[in-house]
């Protein structure tokens, strides 16, 4: 397991303080993030919490998992590599 944790089922009112606070218990955190909307700023629901070493990530998977925060039961898995989906978003269109 890696050290990048997926977080999700989380609450609106979940801040990236009360994420860190939540798994800092089961090991060193080196970072825990909410995902927000670029547009409203409002949490999408999600984040994700990396720690400083795969062990402590296991801990915290297997407490948590299931686990209320802030109302809410969360979700946590291994975080995946985001796939490159290139930088363009128009497909391939020629210009002529």
């Amino acid at each position: 397991m890696g050290n990048k944790l997926f977080v999700g089922n989380l609450s609106w009112n979940t801040t990236d303080a009360g994420l860190y606070d939540a798994f800092s218990k089961h090991g060193e955190v080196t970072e825990a993030k909410v995902i927000t909307d670029r547009d409203s700023g409002r949490s999408r629901g999600f984040g994700f919490v990396t720690f400083a070493d795969s062990e402590s990530a296991t801990k915290a998977s297997a407490a948590l998992n299931g686990a209320e925060l802030d109302g809410r039961e969360i979700r946590v898995n291994e975080a995946q590599e985001r796939n490159d989906r290139g930088g363009s978003r128009g497909g391939n269109r020629q210009r002529w």
